[in-house]
């Protein structure tokens, strides 16, 4: 009872400090009356896929904060090495064992916020998408801005693989293979592609199997 009472204690401080710092680039609040229970908003930095997009955070806080971190995955999907691209964990560690008492809520979003601007590709946490980004970096970019444009209302629209993925849908498996692999599309997007419009990881392997080394 009386971690809980630190823990709730300590919350309700930084959220009465976040409330007056008229600079804060982020946002937290309670998810209705539970306030151990948060969201957190971030908006991606400049100069990266993600930027101008806003992202909204699940906040978990334990009876044991702030001696323990809080627990925490991205609501909106997002297409990034170090988080789930299917379930928004997060792969950070600061959320892991290099957390800190000292550390807040703030300093948390901040750190995540970071990671964005910063991919950790050769400690993922979505081990497709950090093979995308270390060995086809324009794809990835073009993914990444997708799906920050369709999920977190993105600034930048993307066009051409709009096009794209309206052809897979309207085309059968074989035509996919025949009109995507002489435009230089990596195969890792079409498991982007594919997990987009919820096709299953046996529609995946299919497709997967009946393309011809190259």
């Amino acid at each position: 009872m009386a971690s809980s009472s630190i823990a709730l204690n300590r919350v309700k401080k930084e959220l009465l400090e976040l409330q007056t710092d008229v600079n804060n680039p982020i946002e937290i609040y309670a998810d209705s009356d539970n306030m151990m229970k948060l969201r957190g908003v971030i908006i991606g930095p400049p100069d990266t896929p993600y930027a101008g997009a806003k992202f909204t955070l699940e906040i978990i806080i334990p009876d044991t904060y702030p001696f323990f971190p809080p627990k925490v995955k991205f609501l909106t999907k997002i297409w990034h090495p170090n988080i789930s691209s299917a379930t928004g964990v997060i792969c950070l560690d600061i959320l892991k064992d290099q957390w800190a008492a000292a550390m807040s809520l703030r300093t948390m979003l901040l750190s995540i916020q970071s990671l964005l601007a910063c991919p950790e590709p050769d400690d993922p946490q979505d081990a497709v998408v950090a093979r995308q980004f270390k060995s086809n970096r324009n794809a990835f970019n073009i993914t990444a801005k997708h799906w920050a444009y369709v999920y977190a209302n993105g600034p930048s629209r993307q066009i051409d693989c709009e096009t794209k993925i309206k052809e897979i849908m309207l085309m059968g498996f074989s035509e996919v293979i025949v009109h995507f692999l002489p435009l230089s599309y990596h195969l890792f997007t079409f498991h982007s592609t594919f997990f987009f419009y919820g096709w299953s990881l046996t529609q995946q392997k299919n497709v997967m199997l009946s393309i011809p080394s190259i």
